[in-house]
């Protein structure tokens, strides 16, 4: 199935962002370190980048739709650049990523709304998987890569290649990787600029902020009192909010389990993703929009795998070496990668025929970018609160195994109350007929 015409420069664009998004996450984890920052301030970074998502979510949606897409994607990935440099050069990283976050809550729903624009309903499952495909191969690599760029060997290869580094103030492997990351963002700046104009426009939006916050809320109450809108962005809410705990817990998993350094859990993290990713593949070949509510159970396997695992360590197998593709891997760790690939391939597959049928009931029941916003405010605000509790957990000194228990446990949960809550609506009154319905036509 073709796609339109602007629809790879997006992808591309896309792609470059994320991947400067994630690189610079571990970048900052590794300057928080080298500042002696305590533990508990590490997931407060991925806190203070969502909070944005959240207090801008009523005017972000409708500034989406005051100009083309391509433009407002450009002028986000620029603010994104601003706060990049002044993490660079001495800003507490803590705000510099909460910066990054304001050009991420406004870039979000002008690059996923530009889709509903330019894509008819029955392209948008394939071209959600293809967006989180390469946004999910964006994240394995901007961990790897922001990995790579913090180790030793590489950014003394940064500091020593002829750039005028030291002039500048740049010394540490930190400050060399975002060095780099800075330049990632341009090259996402200079492909918005490919971004065609889809020639949707909407009414003049109205930023006067009681009449804008009383529009938000009435966006609000309309997703979320659509029978298959309710679903669907209860879905990727809790997913959302899961997966940025997953992030930060699958590190501390890696060392208390494996043992492993900041750099190697890198690696263990982005097989997550690449599970992501095949799911994502997968939910494009198998599952089209209408059939998109039978995915549900997918999410209730990812949590009953992540509690089943938390009590892994090297301890319980064989110190020994497996080669694949001429690398020797530990068994363990072999062990490990197996059970995050399968949690990161059932998240994929049902999250994104989740986020295509939410573009879709947003899009016809208000606008793209408004349905976005509403979309991002619940799903940030579930991160918001679940890496607030993370951090008390840490804070607490709540021990990995019973942290990951606690997590599997509420997602399983949270899945088997979307699924009966969804049985409930059907009983009451079949809605799956709207699934395809484009006011376009």
């Amino acid at each position: 199935m073709s796609m339109e015409r602007g629809f790879y420069s997006i992808m591309s664009a896309q792609f470059l962002s994320s991947l400067a998004d994630n690189a610079l996450l571990i970048a900052a984890i590794a300057l928080l370190a080298q500042m002696n920052a305590p533990d508990w301030m590490t997931p407060l970074l991925k806190l203070f980048f969502v909070i944005s998502y959240i207090v801008l979510a009523a005017y972000v949606g409708i500034f989406a739709d005051s100009m083309p897409k391509g433009r407002v994607m450009l002028i986000t990935n620029m603010l994104k650049i601003a706060g990049c440099l002044l993490m660079l050069f001495g800003s507490h990283p803590l705000l510099a990523y909460a910066i990054v976050g304001v050009g991420a809550a406004a870039y979000s729903p002008a690059k996923y709304g530009i889709l509903t624009e330019l894509l008819p309903p029955v392209k948008l499952v394939l071209a959600n998987s293809w967006i989180e495909g390469l946004t999910v191969a964006s994240i394995i690599l901007g961990v790897v890569l922001g990995g790579i760029l913090i180790s030793d060997t590489v950014s003394c290869m940064i500091l020593a290649s002829g750039i005028p580094f030291e002039a500048l103030g740049i010394a540490t492997p930190a400050q060399a990787a975002i060095a780099i990351i800075v330049f990632i963002y341009m090259g996402a700046a200079f492909v918005n600029l490919l971004i065609p104009d889809t020639g949707a426009r909407y009414p003049k939006a109205d930023f006067r902020p009681i009449e804008t916050l009383k529009s938000f809320y009435k966006s609000c109450t309309i997703l979320w009192a659509d029978r298959l809108g309710q679903i669907s962005l209860a879905v990727t809410t809790l997913f959302w909010g899961a997966g940025a705990v997953l992030q930060f817990l699958v590190l501390k998993w890696s060392e208390y389990a494996l043992g492993m350094n900041l750099s190697e859990g890198c690696i263990l993290q982005a097989v997550v993703s690449i599970g992501i990713a095949v799911g994502a593949v997968l939910a494009a070949q198998l599952v089209s929009l209408k059939n998109s509510l039978k995915v549900l159970w997918m999410g209730v396997i990812m949590g009953v795998l992540v509690t089943c695992c938390a009590y892994f360590n090297q301890s319980m197998v064989p110190d020994v070496c497996v080669s694949i593709f001429g690398f020797d891997v530990g068994l363990a760790e072999l062990i490990a990668s197996l059970i995050m690939i399968t949690v990161g391939i059932c998240a994929g597959f049902f999250v994104v025929p989740m986020n295509a049928l939410l573009q879709h009931r947003g899009y016809v029941l208000m606008s793209a970018g408004r349905s976005i916003a509403v979309q991002n405010f619940n799903e940030n605000s579930s991160i918001l609160v679940m890496l607030g509790i993370y951090a008390v957990l840490i804070h607490w000194d709540l021990s990995v195994p019973a942290t990951m228990v606690i997590f599997g446990v509420f997602v399983t949960a949270s899945m088997l109350a979307v699924i009966a809550k969804h049985f409930i609506n059907q009983r009451e009154y079949d809605s799956t007929h709207l699934i395809g319905e484009d006011k376009r036509h």
